[in-house]
């Protein structure tokens, strides 16, 4: 239902608000200049994050204090990038609830609530609580994705509907996490849900004004029988073998939307495979196009231009849906118009976006599936043996998340340095004992999803002293390592850059922190309450610069339990989800926020634990994983199962698991669940509460891919 208060706008250093907000088109979002705003995922077109402000610079950004703040009471994980226009913010928050707030005060002016858990109330299942990672301005409107699939049109003044297109087929397994693109009048938005079913990526623009859709780009081939949408998926069909239309093929684009109004093009990042294991989907090989690439398309009418695809026949999840940097980059003696993209495969590509033809590539990490890129061919050179073609195992590295995963880059012209979140993780990877002939797409809405990747994939432990994850400055031109940061947690949110010689960065364990752009070197640190997963932003108004960020633990750790791992504590319901901007001149009290407080188990000692049962209750819980954590240990996303009274009731538990009663908390219903699969899950969550315990010893089902 949509919630609309409308207050009138009298900020510090400014007139009134107008009742009709000035049109945000591509003159506005191309002005590098333009420091009042952020008008979209990256700030402008290039998507660089870089905002040429300097009142907050490295000589005196120690001096920040907290400006203003708010509350987000409805919210899990807030991961998204807030957008400022003409003095107003707006963000996105779990359940895809829609803010605008006064960017001066924090003063909330409305909210929209696109009612999720009546659309997605069993596709939440196979996807996040936390919402998308943003959201786009265009004309008067924002616009907003869903997890359920559908794309909504705001009035940016008001906040009320003015149009829904739904972009995905309701019986498939997809749901969109990713930020939209506006340009020219359109606006264009992907899809995910490659590892739940079978699933053909695509791409879809539409139209600003009215929701119609203008075109669509489909990133991999259907069946060649039914014919070919155009010629490009007529080519890509060469590069594939078997029967991939039956699995799925997969190439999903859910990140990594670039607009380049110099050249009118839409670059895409697009995804792996479908289902990872390429002997399934591809039996006889092939470089399976247009999986792991980067696409240019044509603004108005998406026809092909060009691709350049990253990791051929991809087999480890080392999909390219990371964000894509534009930046005109001098480069052995000669000017280019650069494209820079950091995907999972560990190599940092440059690229002549006006041709797509590769300037150079390097790791950025730790690579032993290739040993370089060949710049005559532009492909990597694989290494014997990675594909694990005898079964395996073998180990990977980067692992599945990837050496670089969504969290953004940002890239500083005037240092000529790009700041990368980076992943240091070696996966080992095996289909021993997987039924190749025999496997079938998951099937999303079953009690027990049997199946799966069509390969393990397990973490390797990190040699001690090595970091499993850094931040790190990177000069694009040379393609070396400038300086580094090591952390103790592989995952750490995205990044933002300043004239002010600063980069800003939150962290896993509760921090905000500005470091020197040249150097590296720690010069401000605040502690924010709770575990940060967006990535920062900047803007001015009224002469004043502001620093803001979403505080609200949610992606990657925290649904993969790194919380029992490395001792963050950010339990669910416990820490408060905010929205915080920082000056110079701030002056408000920082909100208390309870200390860390990792779950306690909880242990009913009268019930006797049926091996067989619990067993049997694992293959029931990969119904919960993706939200409730592998092994049932919660990074704090949502409860942990482990520690809730809710598993130790018989009627309680079949309530909410299969009536579906805290449906709007964003817990979804599983009606299909039996008596018999409640039974099992309980003895699975009472023997993994024990393991937490220390009573029993348990070990781990090594569940992975959680995103």
């Amino acid at each position: 239902m949509n919630r609309v208060t409308v207050l009138a706008l009298c900020a510090w250093g400014l007139s009134c608000m107008a009742a009709e907000p000035r049109a945000v088109d591509d003159a506005a979002m191309a002005d590098v200049s333009n420091t009042a705003e952020w008008l979209t995922y990256g700030r402008n077109h290039n998507e660089q994050r870089f905002v040429p402000l300097d009142q907050i610079n490295s000589g005196n950004v120690a001096g920040l204090k907290l400006d203003w703040y708010l509350d987000v009471p409805d919210a899990v994980g807030l991961v998204s990038t807030p957008l400022v226009a003409d003095g107003v913010m707006y963000f996105v928050g779990s359940r895809n609830i829609a803010r605008a707030v006064d960017a001066v005060t924090g003063e909330l002016l409305w909210t929209y609530d696109p009612e999720v858990p009546k659309h997605a109330a069993h596709r939440m299942r196979i996807a996040f609580v936390h919402g998308s990672r943003g959201l786009a301005m265009w004309g008067d409107k924002v616009f907003i994705p869903t997890i359920d699939g559908r794309l909504i049109a705001l009035e940016a003044a008001t906040g009320e509907h003015v149009w829904t297109a739904t972009t995905i087929d309701p019986s498939k397994a997809m749901y969109i996490t990713g930020a939209p693109k506006a340009f020219r009048g359109k606006v264009l938005i992907g899809n995910g849900g490659t590892e739940h079913g079978p699933a053909r990526g695509y791409v879809t623009a539409y139209d600003a004004e009215t929701g119609e859709q203008a075109w669509r780009f489909w990133i991999v081939p259907g069946n060649p029988a039914d014919g070919f949408e155009n010629a490009a998926m007529e080519m890509a069909a060469k590069t594939w073998t078997g029967e991939w239309w039956n699995v799925g093929g997969g190439g999903n684009s859910w990140h990594g939307l670039t607009y380049d109004p110099e050249f009118n093009a839409v670059y895409i990042g697009t995804g792996n495979g479908s289902p990872w294991n390429q002997k399934i989907r591809s039996p006889g090989g092939g470089d399976n196009l247009f999986l792991c690439s980067v696409l240019a398309l044509d603004a108005d009418t998406g026809e092909y231009r060009w691709h350049y695809q990253t990791t051929p026949g991809e087999t480890w999840d080392y999909n390219s849906n990371m964000d894509i940097v534009l930046a005109d980059l001098r480069i052995d003696g000669r000017d280019v118009k650069a494209l820079m993209h950091a995907p999972k495969n560990g190599f940092f590509y440059v690229i002549d976006r006006s041709n797509g033809k590769l300037i150079s590539a390097e790791p950025i990490a730790e690579v032993n599936w290739a040993s370089h890129v060949d710049l005559e061919t532009g492909r990597p050179v694989e290494m014997p043996g990675v594909r694990y073609l005898d079964g395996g195992p073998v180990h990977i590295t980067p692992g599945a998340l990837g050496a670089h995963n969504w969290p953004p880059m940002s890239y500083n012209p005037e240092h000529g340095l790009v700041y990368i979140p980076t992943v240091h993780e070696t996966y080992q990877f095996f289909d021993e004992g997987i039924d190749i002939a025999l496997w079938k797409s998951p099937n999303w809405q079953a009690p027990v999803p049997k199946e799966g990747f069509g390969v393990a994939a397990l973490v390797v432990p990190r040699a001690p002293g090595k970091p499993k994850g850094t931040l790190q400055a990177w000069d694009p031109v040379r393609q070396e390592r400038v300086w580094e940061v090591p952390f103790e947690v592989a995952w750490n949110p995205g990044t933002l850059t300043t004239a002010g010689d600063l980069v800003f960065q939150g962290t896993v364990h509760g921090d905000l922190v500005a470091y020197h752009a040249a150097t590296g070197e720690a010069l401000w640190r605040q502690a924010v309450g709770l575990g940060v997963s967006a990535p920062p932003i900047t803007y001015a108004i009224g002469g004043r610069q502001y620093l803001a960020v979403l505080v609200g633990w949610g992606s990657s750790p925290a649904v993969g339990g790194t919380d029992e791992q490395h001792g963050l504590g950010w339990a669910y319901g416990v820490h408060p989800r905010r929205l915080l901007a920082f000056s110079l001149e701030g002056e408000a009290a920082m909100p208390a926020s309870p200390p860390p407080a990792p779950p306690v188990p909880l242990d009913d000692p009268g019930f006797e634990i049926d091996d067989d049962l619990a067993n049997y209750g694992l293959q029931v819980y990969m119904n919960c994983a993706t939200c409730h954590g592998p092994d049932a240990i919660s990074g704090g996303a949502s409860p942990d199962l482990r520690a809730s009274p809710i598993v130790l009731s018989d009627g309680a538990f079949e309530e909410v698991v299969r009536e579906g009663t805290l449906l709007g908390n964003g817990m979804p219903a599983f009606p299909g669940l039996s008596d018999a699969h409640l039974e099992a899950l309980q003895h699975y969550l009472r023997q993994r509460a024990r393991a937490g315990l220390g009573l029993i010893d348990v070990p781990s089902a090594g569940l992975t891919g959680q995103r």
